[in-house]
């Protein structure tokens, strides 16, 4: 992958079966920075059935969701054409396959690596006909227990199956208490593999958090606005919010990637001589006065008397000579 982390935009059902408003999404999405876009392969008659229920009835002009999933979906040639879209945009073209035939779809069209959706973690016959591509995968968690997991990891390492696996919770759009950011640690621990965050909370601040706590790979669905039509939209991020995203996560990245030696303050010096302090007198002083702690001031610069910080040391001494008010205290003025 390219970058750390690596930025996948999902486009999902946004485009609503229309290749005009998806080509729009691809346009779009190469001018914020992320790495690569992700669609999702819906070939109705592979995958579903009129038995399928909907997850949310939504849709005004869908009767089930197999007539959805219909509506959604593109033939091959317009696949190949997205993907060359794609990449002649600099956007690596990432596809989930929902049926074994998408999959023989995708490796026409010449996927590099598959994404595997949080439904699909326990549908082993999908997942045989991927290991059997050689192509590296993405794993999305959403829905699966850590006994399922186990399971899943054990088969792709049997194939030796190049993997990754996504924090994802199930849930659009995701509450903050429902994001798990304390799995990713977990999941790294668990199986050492790289791990990263799928998001539908349609907020970036969860990316951000995410990649503080050491996620290598971050999704999320994108929509060009919240109120448009489609089960999504409400879980998605804009436009606008993934270039802030974008921007964040890198300075974050790069933030951790350059830690502070707090046990050195070598590269402060000038500006400590600035905003330090060198000890005063707060009022008119007579020579042989007794120095108390309110007749000191701290004034800056430092270096222009005796340090503030070593006022103990004055307390109880005598003036040598008679100061006046906001005088600088020196050595020589004390015995």
């Amino acid at each position: 992958m390219k970058s750390n982390p690596y930025i996948i935009a999902e486009i999902g059902q946004a485009h609503e079966g229309s290749l005009g408003i998806l080509y729009s999404y691809i346009d779009a999405i190469a001018q914020t920075g992320v790495d690569a876009i992700k669609f999702q392969m819906h070939i109705a008659e592979a995958e579903s059935s009129e038995h399928e229920p909907f997850r949310v009835k939504f849709s005004l002009e869908d009767k089930t969701r197999f007539d959805y999933w219909n509506r959604m979906g593109f033939s091959l040639e317009q696949w190949k054409g997205i993907k060359q879209h794609c990449e002649s945009l600099g956007l690596d073209f990432i596809c989930s396959p929902f049926s074994n035939l998408a999959v023989d779809w995708l490796e026409e069209i010449g996927v590099t690596r598959y994404k595997i959706g949080s439904g699909e973690v326990n549908n082993f016959l999908i997942l045989e006909k991927i290991a059997q591509t050689k192509k590296p995968v993405i794993l999305s968690s959403g829905m699966s227990s850590y006994k399922e997991l186990d399971q899943t990891v054990a088969f792709l390492k049997e194939r030796n199956v190049d993997f990754s696996i996504l924090q994802c919770t199930t849930a659009y759009p995701t509450q903050p208490e429902q994001y798990g950011l304390n799995v990713i640690q977990e999941l790294k621990e668990r199986y050492n593999v790289p791990i990263g965050f799928s998001d539908h909370s349609a907020r970036i601040e969860t990316c951000i958090a995410a990649t503080a706590l050491g996620a290598v790979i971050l999704e999320f669905h994108v929509v060009f606005d919240r109120q448009i039509f489609g089960p999504d939209s409400k879980s998605s991020i804009t436009i606008s919010e993934t270039r802030d995203l974008v921007i964040a996560v890198r300075n974050i990245k790069n933030a951790i990637q350059h830690p502070i030696d707090k046990n050195s303050n070598k590269s402060f010096v000038e500006l400590k001589q600035i905003f330090e302090k060198s000890l005063a007198v707060n009022k008119d002083l007579p020579k042989n006065h007794t120095i108390t702690f309110d007749d000191l001031e701290a004034k800056k610069p430092k270096g222009f008397g005796i340090e503030a910080s070593k006022f103990k040391a004055v307390i109880g001494k005598k003036l040598t000579f008679g100061k006046n008010k906001w005088d600088f205290l020196k050595e020589e003025d004390i015995q």
